[in-house]
């Protein structure tokens, strides 16, 4: 298994703006291949002394964490997939706009092999 993980700031006005972009993302990735598409809203997250999610993405005031994660069978076949994803002309369309949610550019995000599994 490989996992791409991502921890995203998002303000929580966008938040339904970004579930239906979360299903349009997580639908493609799963019709190229994707094992598992999975987005979480935080709960109970703290801002933390020295590290946490809030202080990773530079929260600001307003904004929320998310977690996501996308399973695949292995590396390989996330690279494959990922690209196919990429290059769908629908997910294309909506990267075009350039209007996202969120900051991409506190994004924190990648790819992770097996260490344990239960």
């Amino acid at each position: 298994m490989y996992v791409d993980g991502f921890i995203v700031p998002l303000p929580k006005k966008n938040l339904a703006t970004y579930r239906s972009m979360a299903r349009t993302f997580g639908k493609i990735w799963r019709e190229h291949g994707a094992l598992e598409y999975r987005e979480w809203i935080a709960d109970d997250v703290e801002v933390g002394k020295v590290t946490s999610f809030p202080r990773s993405v530079k929260l600001k005031a307003g904004e929320t964490v998310v977690l996501s994660w996308i399973v695949y069978k292995s590396r390989k076949d996330r690279d494959r997939i990922s690209a196919k994803a990429m290059n769908d002309k629908r997910i294309v369309k909506l990267l075009a706009t350039k209007k996202t949610p969120f900051d991409g550019k506190r994004i924190i995000f990648g790819g992770f092999k097996k260490l344990v599994a239960l």
